[in-house]
């Protein structure tokens, strides 16, 4: 068999016009994994509310992070997939869940090469509905649909995985050196409370009560809460960081449903009150920098840090294309390739 694979990153409007903007967010919010209600109050919510509002603003802090060569997600991750296609062994195509390139193009790419085993590989450390999840379902959707005799393996979450802690880790070393930081957050994009016991597979065990995500369980293997405080504790480990020197935070909720807590913003802005002069955040929910690293954190959260009295805010970049990063999933990548088909 011949094998391929496909790096799939969320996606970004095609420019920052309201109206591409409006286009994006109906693809991205009517997802039944992102909103999970009921179509029809999905549709009301979303094609009823939301894009009446939101998209003039969403369009607004897109131009204000958006580069000459277009959407820093987009430009960062051809940037990744043309690396690590120069050093790899087997065909790298690039696909976002919403937007453009899509992934059933990315897998016709493939297709087009010959390929018929393929690696799909979600750009997420962490498993959640919002992300793995609904790149899995659409891609098996569309090979059920476009490409029956595609075999489908996929990348599990890497969230605790050494290499990729050790490059977060390094990643964050290298921002902060020299950086006379007080306190580092650790901030993950947000998932309703919801999601996490949906994805439960225990039915039972993920109550988010302050012990479950520390308590051993077969639902961790599926739990974005846990996966999110587990890589936290070891980068904080390779870093020999002090307890009470970090904390993890959620950001970008979406609604008025309880979503995982505490939230960023409030965080950033008690700290402050607090008398935390020089703050440091890295985002560690995300491989790529995008709108929700860029303008969220780098611009809004650094506005309410010095608002209540903080001086010196710091953030660390996502991994991005940096080489060691490279390296490692070109070294995932070749391992995949030399292993047995999925049905040997």
């Amino acid at each position: 068999m011949s094998k391929g694979v496909l790096l799939v990153n969320l996606g970004s409007p095609e420019s920052t016009d309201p109206k591409d903007v409006k286009k994006y967010l109906d693809e991205f919010l009517m997802d039944e994994r992102v909103i999970d209600v009921p179509f029809w109050a999905r549709s009301l919510i979303v094609r009823g509310i939301i894009l009446n509002t939101r998209p003039k603003k969403s369009a607004e802090a897109y131009q204000r992070i958006w580069w000459e060569e277009g959407s820093p997600l987009i430009v960062l991750s051809e940037r990744l997939q043309e690396k690590i296609d120069e050093i790899t062994s087997v065909p790298i195509a690039l696909a976002m869940r919403y937007g453009n390139p899509s992934i059933k193009n990315g897998l016709q790419e493939l297709h087009d090469k010959g390929v018929d085993e393929v690696l799909i590989f979600p750009l997420y450390p962490q498993f959640a509905m919002a992300t793995t999840e609904t790149i899995l379902v659409l891609a098996e959707e569309l090979r059920k649909k476009h490409f029956p005799k595609m075999q489908f393996t996929s990348v599990p979450a890497f969230y605790n995985h050494p290499d990729y802690i050790r490059v977060l880790a390094n990643s964050i070393s290298e921002k902060l050196k020299g950086v006379d930081f007080e306190h580092l957050l650790f901030s993950y994009h947000g998932v309703p409370e919801r999601h996490i016991r949906k994805s439960d597979i225990t039915k039972s065990h993920c109550k988010i009560d302050g012990s479950c995500c520390q308590t051993p369980s077969a639902a961790h293997q599926f739990c974005y809460r846990h996966q999110c405080f587990e890589t936290t504790r070891l980068v904080a480990e390779y870093l020999e960081l002090k307890k009470g020197a970090f904390s993890v935070s959620f950001q970008s909720r979406l609604g008025f449903d309880p979503w995982l807590k505490p939230y960023t913003d409030r965080t950033i802005e008690r700290m402050g009150l607090n008398g935390t002069k020089n703050l440091a955040v890295v985002t560690p929910a995300f491989v790529s920098d995008c709108l929700e690293t860029l303008e969220e954190i780098a611009m809004e959260g650094e506005e309410i840090f010095h608002e209540v009295g903080g001086e010196e805010f710091t953030v660390v970049p996502c991994l991005n294309d940096r080489e060691d990063w490279v390296k490692v999933l070109a070294r995932w990548v070749d391992e995949w390739a030399l292993s047995e088909p999925v049905n040997a």
